[in-house]
């Protein structure tokens, strides 16, 4: 183990970033530095991840980040949570993945003088350039979110109500847009599109069943009333035998039908950008204020990047990507390191 210039080893501090689909756990030098160490292990969402097995998720990510000879040896650790919250000392998800954290910790031996809980948009926006600590932070993943922060922390959110409630834009939202039009196309209501063949086949619609495989809108003339009806058939048991938020797995087959110029796909990513832009304005934001965007549609290659794009620059914002918040949190763990 190297040395510090005092002769001491030096300290380290842990940032995690656990999200409804895995728990990442980077270790960083306490003073400042590249990250020597990472783990990934399960969903970490702190309200919908049994107590148990958050603690198994944690403790994996931090067992693969941190190595057993430098266990003794780190100073803080900061959590970005999903599901939880600094509104108050008492909030359910802060307390759930607190205590879930201690344990985790615990079990590999890893005695730090700081474990402070955040959630996982405060991590995000922390991980900006320059760790911002005022601002607004979009979410855009499964689910949709728009929150302003001040003094790193959440002081005003907008939308995130869950699959159930709201989440417009997000993945979900998308996911269920692709099966409604593919039905709407069945039953006559709706126009020509691709999602009609994509979503058929993801959800396991026999071929014989589903309409003709294109890239493209088709004349659905060719689509018999019978086969219509054997297509919807086969399609309401296959999304009603799975968990409803597994149709944020259907979002790239909007991305994909809206590159080959499908109509009916362009005009679900259309809408999407549209809920998001609602949800930033909700928080009346100021020209020029720093506006950190984290989730896969608003990433390099996310569909709704450039939409969204577009619809900022009147506002003048610019959106400023973040891949994950692992970052953010080795930032504000090193924001509770006192050594």
């Amino acid at each position: 183990m190297n040395q510090t210039s005092s002769g001491r080893a030096p300290e380290y501090v842990v940032g995690l970033d656990a999200g409804g689909t895995r728990t990442r756990a980077v270790l960083a030098p306490a003073h400042g530095g590249d990250p020597e160490g990472e783990g990934v292990s399960g969903p970490g969402n702190a309200l919908t991840v049994p107590g148990p097995q958050l603690i198994e998720h944690l403790a994996e990510a931090l067992a693969l980040a941190v190595p057993e000879e430098l266990r003794g040896h780190v100073a803080a650790v900061a959590g970005g949570f999903a599901g939880a919250s600094r509104t108050a000392p008492d909030e359910p998800g802060r307390i759930k993945a607190h205590a879930a954290l201690t344990v985790a910790l615990s079990r590999l031996g890893i005695d730090a003088g700081s474990v402070e809980i955040h959630s996982d948009i405060e991590a995000a926006f922390a991980a900006a350039p320059g760790n911002p600590a005022d601002g607004l932070a979009l979410v855009a993943g499964t689910g949709a979110v728009a929150v302003r922060i001040a003094g790193r922390e959440c002081a005003e959110t907008v939308g995130g109500d869950g699959w159930l409630l709201g989440d417009d834009g997000g993945g979900f939202w998308i996911g269920r847009e692709a099966v409604r039009v593919a039905l709407r196309m069945a039953d006559g209501r709706g126009g020509p599109t691709a999602l009609g063949a994509s979503v058929g086949r993801a959800l396991g619609v026999p071929e014989d069943v589903r309409p003709p495989d294109a890239p493209g809108p088709y004349d659905t003339a060719a689509w018999t009333r019978a086969r219509r009806e054997a297509y919807r058939m086969h399609l309401l048991p296959a999304v009603m035998d799975r968990p409803p938020v597994r149709l944020a797995q259907l979002a790239p087959l909007v991305a994909e039908a809206a590159g080959h110029e499908d109509a009916v796909a362009e005009g679900i990513l259309a809408a999407a950008a549209d809920h998001l832009i609602d949800t930033v304005r909700a928080l009346a934001p100021r020209p020029g204020e720093r506006i950190v965007a984290t989730g896969g549609l608003l990433g390099p290659d996310g569909p709704l990047t450039d939409p969204l794009t577009a619809r900022l620059r009147p506002l003048g914002l610019t959106l400023d990507w973040v891949a994950d918040g692992s970052r953010g949190a080795v930032a504000l763990a090193r924001l509770g390191y006192d050594g």
